[in-house]
């Protein structure tokens, strides 16, 4: 387990962070694409739900980590499935991460300017937020599809600091894929802190070179 020091607020301008798996539970939407959309794709298209299993992990795996692979429109003309308004059905069951609440309530008076950075779609993070009002929290929220990029894509980060206008080395980022933390890293973020626990029903993940928090309220112990 890679130490991890504690933050030097004093240092610190702006705060940058992800969405699900950070902020949300990942448990959800490792449920529902899954274990959910498994089931309505089988039910839809008259297989079996292993027969639907492996098809849908070789769409998957055909474009994980580009824009598409988090665009509910791509899969929804992909799968044949409405998979907005199946997100929606499902809404009780999207949940903060233990601890990310408070410290998002605990980070605005600070007053550091906070900045919420998702690979999600901007139809899936305005259901997300019917449900837990995330947004408020934030003096800007962007999604990656904003960009044509996402953030593991090294051309992402120049197009949100045009934007956005924050200075990477006064800059914490905080995120639970390595991909995008290496490209957060690679284009000058000064302060990177990954995600052990983003899905609050599996074991800690393995978090590499980065200093690591089991979850954001540690960021503030």
């Amino acid at each position: 387990m890679h130490p991890t020091p504690a933050l030097d607020w004093s240092a610190i301008d702006t705060v940058l962070l992800d969405m699900d798996g950070t902020l949300l539970d990942l448990r959800f939407d490792n449920w529902f694409w899954l274990e959910l959309i498994p089931g309505r794709y089988a039910s839809a298209h008259g297989l079996d739900l292993e027969e639907a299993r492996a098809r849908l992990a070789l769409r998957f795996s055909a474009v994980r980590g580009s824009l598409q692979w988090y665009c509910i429109e791509h899969w929804t003309r992909e799968l044949g499935l409405d998979i907005g308004s199946i997100k929606r059905e499902a809404l009780a069951q999207v949940a903060f991460l233990p601890g990310a609440e408070e410290f998002l309530s605990k980070l605005k008076d600070r007053g550091k300017r906070c900045v919420l950075v998702t690979n999600a779609h901007p139809r899936t993070l305005a259901i997300k937020n019917e449900r837990v009002a995330l947004t408020r929290y934030f003096d800007a929220c962007y999604s990656t599809h904003s960009f044509a990029a996402p953030k593991e894509d090294p051309a992402f980060w120049p197009r949100l600091a045009a934007e956005e206008r924050f200075q990477p080395q006064r800059t914490l980022f905080v995120d639970d894929s390595l991909a995008v933390l290496n490209a957060a890293r690679d284009f000058g973020i000064g302060c990177l802190r990954a995600v052990r626990r983003p899905d609050s029903g599996q074991p800690p993940q393995h978090t590499g070179e980065y200093a690591a928090v089991d979850g954001v309220a540690d960021l503030l112990l």
